[in-house]
């Protein structure tokens, strides 16, 4: 299974660094932000990886190569000076990810997830989303699950985690250009279409300074 690595936002909650630094190479102890994915998904035995960028996308790919240093084989979509959002970011990429599908990951996430589980992933639905604990900046959440089917906000609701596996067919006739995944997953979840799971374990989403700064400490 190909994965694709979301790396293409301008991170305007994170400036001043974000201002010559991209989001993804922001380091947290001695690694970047992205490189806690690639070598977790290189332990769990993935090998194609794809990262789409954007806001000084050129830093990254010089930064990240290859993947030769990862063990792993990794290609660019590069969006330009503008880039696409979520869904469109996906579906820029899919040349690159092929028919079959693949998990995506936020590269502003850093968690613990054992994506091993994912990468021989029988997925007979549209999509499979990893959902978390909700996090103090997110305590509405975001979906419910019942029976491993996620289902529209109920009392007890969860975070999507920026995990997932996707079909190809998710993204069929979806034109090539800017536009949120929200609204499509939440389309697929009203016709019973995706299966979710809890994630208990290890998970923070890097979208502020501060939040940066308590991945810092809990590493020490």
């Amino acid at each position: 299974m190909k994965v694709m690595i979301l790396a293409a936002g301008r991170g305007e909650r994170m400036r001043p660094l974000t201002d010559s630094v991209p989001k993804p190479l922001i380091k947290a102890g001695t690694k970047r932000l992205i490189e806690f994915h690639l070598y977790n998904l290189a332990r769990a035995g993935f090998k194609d990886v794809v990262i789409n960028v954007a806001w000084l996308g050129q830093k990254i790919i010089d930064t990240i190569g290859n993947g030769e240093k990862y063990n792993l084989n990794i290609e660019y979509s590069n969006e330009g000076g503008q880039a696409l959002e979520t869904g469109g970011g996906i579906v820029n990429a899919l040349p690159l990810l092929g028919d079959d599908a693949f998990l995506v990951v936020n590269g502003d996430v850093w968690t613990d997830y054992p994506f091993e589980k994912l990468i021989n992933f029988s997925l007979k639905d549209k999509a499979h989303l990893v959902l978390v604990n909700n996090p103090e900046h997110n305590p509405e959440g975001d979906f419910a699950i019942l029976n491993n089917r996620l289902i529209e906000k109920q009392s007890d609701n969860f975070t999507f985690s920026g995990i997932g596996v996707y079909s190809a067919d998710f993204f069929k006739g979806q034109v090539n250009d800017k536009f949120p995944l929200a609204p499509m997953i939440r389309k697929y979840i009203s016709e019973n279409k995706i299966s979710g799971e809890l994630y208990n374990g290890k998970w923070m989403d890097i979208g502020t300074q501060q939040r940066l700064q308590d991945l810092i400490q809990s590493l020490d």
